[in-house]
């Protein structure tokens, strides 16, 4: 069984699955989010039941002394919907400065400002599930 990462935003999914023996997080895409909710869980359906995915990493952004704010109850809620519309648990993974690792680790690779933007997010999906891979939460 696989696991599905989302990097969570108001606009897009990133979005990251592992492989079939859970060790490493590969980057999908970055999905444009229609404005329905509806359609959003259904395009991440697709995904599971394609994959053969057991559980879902959503990245939780939490402020840096710890708490939550909007973003991350958008986040819980949405968890809370994937649980209770396609039945895949999820788990909800800190996911501070993942988007400011990605950010660097594309610089570094010489990536254009423009290309970027484009993939930014599936790479911080694939830090937040790679993190919760490595971590004694996975198994």
């Amino acid at each position: 069984m696989r696991k599905l990462g989302l990097d969570l935003g108001t606009k897009t999914i990133g979005i990251a699955l592992s492989d079939a023996l859970g060790w490493t997080a590969q980057g999908i895409e970055t999905y444009r989010r229609k404005g329905d909710i509806d359609q959003d869980l259904a395009y991440i359906r697709e995904l599971v039941e394609k994959n053969d995915v057991d559980k879902i990493v959503v990245g939780l952004p939490k402020n840096m002394n710890g708490t939550i704010g909007p973003s991350g109850e958008m986040c819980q809620e949405f968890a809370q919907l994937i649980e209770d519309t396609l039945n895949v648990s999820t788990v909800l993974w800190d996911e501070r400065l993942t988007t400011a690792a990605a950010e660097r680790m594309l610089i570094e690779a010489d990536v254009s400002r423009k290309k970027r933007k484009g993939v930014i997010d599936k790479m911080a999906a694939v830090l937040i599930l790679q993190s919760y891979l490595d971590s004694p939460a996975a198994n």
